[in-house]
This record gives structure tokens, C-alpha cells and sequence, in this order.
């Protein structure tokens, strides 16, 4: 791998004046702080709509766009959403996203601006829809949904729906794929490549599911007979018991894994590269029974392996693809990994429990990519306070760092480490590189209020030495 560096942010994490980051100016500007920092990279997570929880890693399609990222300064400016509008979707605060608020009025904003479109826009709107048969169902099914009272699709009732729901939804899914389209184009001009992120499994509630259902462990009621989850970890002690239904491979393989590799041709279209989450599960999965209350009494099973990779790599060519290869891990994992040729991840945060790790820095592969942190991890400093003194004192010591400066001189004598190893691409959350305490850590693993809310401010990003990043990307030859 050429040696590169980038940061972690998420769209939604981004400033901006209406309750949720999105592709307006301050993507722009976050592209604009990239490039004079030099670095090459920026990371996001899924694109999808979010859960009850706000977790964009179980949506209502894989395939589909948040609406909340739509900018709405641009929908404005076309005459499709009035000054007064504009100014009701303002935000109350600007330090965190407003989901709540965001869940009862954005979509119905967007659906009403649908129906002012001019003719022609929605023949250009009608065209991209129809052109992708997943966005199509994903608009149908979101319509299907409405006239149902949003329950899930197995308690649905209605087969028939509003025509002007689904133009809207329509809309938003062209707006969503527009507005990004001018964001990734900016990227790359200033030579600022997106790695995107591929949630491993979908949502039972899904246009995915109801579409597809013979691609999925389901019985002839439509109840999953197993779902996903991982076992006990370091995150949580009754392992994760995520809910989602697991793939049928065998059925899958039978297509010869065409939903697979729609997905990632959809994604490798939209990025410049992925990360794989979660994937352990292509060499051997997690399935808990469908009743079961914890993760715990899971049991492992076979997965895909070699056969699922080969038909992923024959649509990616030469792009980049992140094999997630965290958790549980097993030697048969490892060498999955290793025969994909794709690079696995390091995770400073994971390399001080004792004895020799691949996660500590001197013994990080050129083919890998090194993180201080995933978004599942606590910040850098809220790690090094909640550390004990003797773990601390050796991250210290091995950073080349006074035992004392576990603070944001800490923070930084971790990033220069990272930096100088032999990953080949190296990626910071943005909090860490601000030296920000766990009141802005994004996700607790297993915990499912009170996460997926942190949100920059431009001053913030303002306070990062732009001219010391860029010394370190140039020191050590990224």
C-alpha cells in the first residue's frame, strides 16, 4: 500500500444550521481542512437511514440514502423549499444531532418539497429511480410503509399506497445521490479520496428483506429463525445480540451472489473505497436463535469465505476494500484475510492488554490500515484517563512521552507513533486529533441510548494545528 493518511468523520458529525451534518457548505470545508493537513483520505460511515436507536448500521435499505443529509440551503436556492421553511428546519443547538426532532419533521419536509418540482426535474428524478432497481423498491416499500403507520412489513396490512409518498421519496433518494456526487467530485479534485463503509448485515425491517426474503434465514411465517449478533467481548460481557437476519449463502450462492455484488458496485460507484464491517462473518458468523434474549448461547458457523470474496473483487478492481477484521478472531480469520489481499485493520486502543498484539504499532504490515481508534472505541483521551496507571505509564513510555502527559500531549505522541509505523494508510477519528475527552465519543458498543449524536463546530476544527499535521504527513512520507 502507498503510504497515505486520513481521518474519520461522519456526515452527520459535520457543522451546519439544520440539526444534522449533511452536503452542504461545511462537507466542503471539512474537504478544504483535509487537503491543507495533507491528508489523502476521508472516512465516513453507512450512508443509510438510522435506527430507532440512530444507528446508521441497521437501516430500512443497504442500498438507500439518509435524507437527512440532503442539504436543504440547495433545495432553497432551487425554489423547491420556501425562505420560511428554510428557517423553521433551524437547529437549537449545534453540538449535537437532533434526531428526535429530525424524525418527525425532515422527511415530511422533503415529501412536500417533492410536489413543486417542475416537470422536467421529475422526469430526471423518475429516470435515475427506475434506472436502479433497488432504489425503486427501497421508494415503494417507504410508501408501503406510510400507508401501513410505519409497523414493521410483516404486520402490514395495505398493499396499495400514496403515489405522491413515493415520488417524495423519490426525490429525496435523487437529491441524496446528486448532492453527494458534487461532494465526492470536490473531494477528488483536491486529491482527497472517500472510504465508505459496508454495513455486513441489513435490517429485518428493510426493502432489502421484503424484497428479497429468499435470501435471508426465514421461515414460511416470515419469522428469522437465527439472527445476528457477536459473542462475549471487550465491548460487552453478554456479547452484541444485533437482531438482524443472517444471510442464506447457499441461496446467494445459487445467484452467484448478485445482491453482494450490486451492493458493492453501488458503493465503489459512490466511494473510492470500503471497509467490510464485521468481516470475521464471511469466514464464520455469530447466529443466535431467534428468541433468544442475549448473544450469549450463539454458536459459530460456517460462512462464505473465498467464494464470496472472489465475486466481490470481480466487480472492485483496483479500489480499496478495508477487511474489518476485529473482534474474536481465529487463525482460520487471519488467513482469510490474508489470501483476499485485502488489508485488515490495527487498532492502537486494542495493543496494550499485555503480551505481543498485532495491534501494537511495531508490528503493524505495510498491507493494513492503522486507526487510534474505530468509532466504537472511546476517544484516545478518554482511553488514556479510564487506563490504569501502569497500562498508562507503558503507552507513555513506548510513545516516547513523560509518564505524566497522559493528557492531549499524549494524544498527539500517539498520532506521531501511528503515524511513523509501517501501516500503510493511517486514520484518525477527528476527536482524537482535537485531543477530545469520551463526552464526544460516537457509539457505546451494546448500549442503545445516547450515542451517534456528536457533532464539530467549524470553530472547533479550527483549533487543530493544520501546519503541525501536515509537517508529520510529510515527515513520515504520507
Amino acid at each position: 500500500m502507498e503510504r497515505k493518511s486520513g481521518v474519520l468523520l461522519h456526515i452527520s458529525s459535520l457543522w451546519g444550521e439544520y440539526s444534522c451534518g449533511g452536503f452542504g457548505d461545511s462537507a466542503k470545508a471539512f474537504i478544504d481542512f483535509l487537503s491543507d493537513c495533507g491528508f489523502s483520505y476521508w472516512q465516513v460511515l453507512p450512508f443509510g437511514l438510522v435506527d430507532e436507536c440512530n444507528s446508521p448500521y441497521k437501516s430500512y435499505s443497504t442500498f438507500a440514502g439518509n435524507p437527512y443529509f440532503v442539504d436543504l440551503k440547495k433545495l432553497y436556492e432551487k425554489g423547491i423549499i420556501t425562505a420560511e421553511e428554510l428557517n423553521n428546519a433551524r437547529q437549537n443547538t449545534p453540538y449535537s444531532c437532533e434526531f428526535e426532532r429530525l424524525s418527525t419533521e425532515r422527511v415530511k419536509l422533503l415529501i412536500a418539497a417533492s410536489q413543486r418540482v417542475t416537470q422536467e426535474q421529475k422526469s430526471a428524478i423518475n429516470e435515475f429511480i427506475d434506472g436502479n432497481k433497488h432504489l425503486k423498491d427501497f421508494c415503494i416499500f417507504m410508501a408501503l410503509k406510510a400507508a401501513n403507520d410505519n409497523k414493521e412489513w410483516i404486520c402490514w396490512e395495505k398493499d396499495t399506497y400514496d403515489k405522491n409518498i413515493e415520488f417524495g421519496w423519490r426525490f429525496i433518494q435523487y437529491e441524496f445521490f446528486t448532492q453527494w456526487s458534487e461532494i465526492k467530485k470536490y473531494a477528488n479534485d483536491k486529491s482527497v479520496k472517500i472510504i465508505g463503509d459496508v454495513p455486513i448485515y441489513v435490517s429485518f425491517d428493510s426493502s432489502d428483506v421484503y424484497f428479497n426474503k429468499n435470501l435471508f434465514l426465514i421461515d414460511d411465517n416470515n419469522k428469522m429463525t437465527d439472527v445476528a449478533g457477536v459473542p462475549p467481548d471487550y465491548f460487552a460481557e453478554d456479547g452484541q445480540l444485533w437482531g438482524n437476519p443472517l444471510y442464506d449463502w447457499s441461496a446467494m450462492e445459487k445467484e452467484n451472489f448478485k445482491w453482494w455484488k450490486e451492493r458493492v458496485s453501488l458503493y465503489l460507484e459512490i466511494f473510492d473505497g470500503i471497509r467490510i464491517d464485521h468481516f470475521r462473518a464471511f469466514e464464520s458468523f455469530w447466529a443466535v436463535k431467534g428468541d433468544a434474549k442475549t448473544a450469549k448461547d450463539g454458536k459459530w458457523v460456517k460462512g462464505p469465505g473465498m467464494k464470496l470474496i472472489n465475486a466481490i473483487k470481480g466487480v472492485s478492481g483496483d479500489k480499496l476494500i478495508i477487511a474489518e477484521d476485529l473482534g474474536d478472531i481465529t487463525k482460520e480469520v487471519v488467513e482469510l484475510v490474508e489470501e483476499s489481499g485485502f488489508p485488515g485493520m490495527r487498532v492502537f486502543q486494542f495493543g496494550f492488554f499485555g503480551g505481543e498484539t498485532p495491534h501494537k504499532p511495531h508490528n503493524y504490515i505495510n498491507n493494513c490500515v492503522a486507526y487510534s481508534g474505530t468509532h466504537d472505541n472511546n476517544t484516545l483521551l478518554g482511553y488514556l484517563w479510564e487506563t490504569p496507571i501502569d497500562q498508562k505509564n507503558e503507552i507513555m513510555h513506548y510513545c516516547v512521552c513523560d509518564e505524566s502527559q497522559w493528557n492531549e500531549k499524549g494524544c498527539r505522541a500517539i498520532i506521531r507513533t501511528i503515524m511513523a509505523s509501517n501501516a500503510g494508510l493511517a486514520i484518525f477519528p477527528v476527536q482524537d486529533l482535537l485531543g477530545y475527552g469520551n463526552d464526544t465519543r460516537l457509539n457505546v458498543p451494546g448500549r442503545a441510548e445516547g450515542n451517534w449524536l456528536y457533532r464539530i463546530t467549524k470553530d472547533q476544527l479550527n483549533l487543530i494545528n493544520k501546519q503541525e499535521l501536515r509537517a508529520l504527513n510529510k515527515l513520515y512520507g504520507r
